[in-house]
């Protein structure tokens, strides 16, 4: 009996191990299959900590000293907070062409970064041939601000609203004109927009940048101007130029009390100057992620933000979606206003 009961306890113990042994390998087979799962996750993980390998080529598509402060700026905020360098690169011509299509060329590893500008979207309606999609040869990062662009003009006109000024070039037609820093720049499509939209006989006066375009209007050369705050902002201390409204979303914080456009009735004519940030299409989205979560960090520091309203822009730092979004619209939107006043390079 007692040989049958431990031969039972013996079968009984070999049950008991056999299950236990069984329990083991399922737990062992999920823990391996789960970390199989989890290997893309991981391995993106892995990409973007480990990014970058070696120094990012920053692009910039205009010379130095202009539009590009704010990209060194960021750059070398960059260089700190990955612990490789980002230098800048400033590769010149046909209104930021070349230098783009060199970005949009580029291997998607990012080691290569684009800073763009409103001309971004303007330029595949206004030049001949633009060798880039906007949309199809570039992933977005962020917008990461906007210049403070502003309608203005002359002390001595008689005017101290968007209406007013309206109904001043409406009972002399041909009379005013409006000045901008050259064919085909932001300021100058601002104002052929607002000339179409209300069918107003207004005159453009093309300048060689913002200096000359500030010196006209200073002079009343040029009564009206459009362009960008920075360059004017003195002279509107002064009480030489006077400003009507500003082009953007929202008020700024330098000029409070100045109306926007859309509070100033005219919602269809909202614009501003923009910059943005860009990586060749294909880039890896953890890369995109990582670029845009530390840029907008970047930007969101308050001696950075104070260091942007030196320079006439405000921070912004949207969403990669939200980017390329505006880029879509504005793009369609700009084509429209080329074709719509005739627009050709000069």
């Amino acid at each position: 009996m007692r040989q049958i009961m431990g031969l039972g306890a013996r079968v009984g113990l070999c049950k008991s191990e056999s299950g236990s042994a069984m329990r083991q390998s399922r737990r062992e087979f999920l823990t391996f299959a789960g970390a199989g799962a989890a290997l893309p996750a991981l391995s993106g993980i892995a990409g973007a900590q480990s990014y970058p390998t070696r120094p990012v080529r920053v692009i910039v598509p205009y010379a130095p000293g202009g539009t590009d402060v704010f990209a060194r700026l960021v750059a070398q905020k960059l260089s700190e907070r990955f612990g490789k360098q980002f230098y800048v690169e400033n590769i010149v011509g046909a209104s930021g062409s070349i230098g783009t299509a060199q970005a949009a060329r580029a291997a998607p590893d990012g080691h290569t970064v684009l800073f763009v500008f409103t001309t971004f979207t303007i330029n595949p309606a206004f030049l001949d041939k633009v060798p880039y999609d906007p949309s199809k040869d570039f992933a977005a990062v962020t917008l990461a601000a906007a210049q403070t662009t502003v309608l203005l003009v002359n002390a001595s006109v008689p005017v101290k609203s968007v209406k007013e000024l309206i109904d001043l070039v409406r009972a002399n037609p041909g009379k005013y004109s409006f000045a901008s820093p050259g064919v085909g720049t932001p300021p100058h499509l601002f104002g052929e927009q607002f000339r179409l939209s209300l069918g107003l006989d207004l005159v453009h006066v093309p300048f060689n940048g913002l200096g000359p375009q500030t010196a006209s209007v200073l002079a009343g050369h040029t009564p009206i101007s459009i362009g960008g705050l920075a360059s004017a902002e003195q002279h509107i201390k002064d009480g030489k130029l006077r400003v009507l409204a500003v082009l953007g979303k929202t008020r700024s914080r330098i000029l409070p009390d100045v109306p926007t456009m859309t509070e100033s009735g005219h919602s269809d004519m909202e614009a501003d100057s923009w910059v943005g940030v860009l990586v060749p299409k294909r880039t890896p989205t953890e890369i995109i992620t990582a670029l845009n979560r530390e840029i907008v960090k970047i930007i969101a520091v308050p001696d950075m933000q104070k260091r942007l309203l030196e320079l006439g822009y405000e921070a912004i730092g949207s969403t990669p979606e939200e980017f390329a979004t505006r880029i879509t619209l504005e793009t369609a939107k700009w084509a429209r206003v080329v074709r719509a006043a005739n627009l050709k390079p000069q």
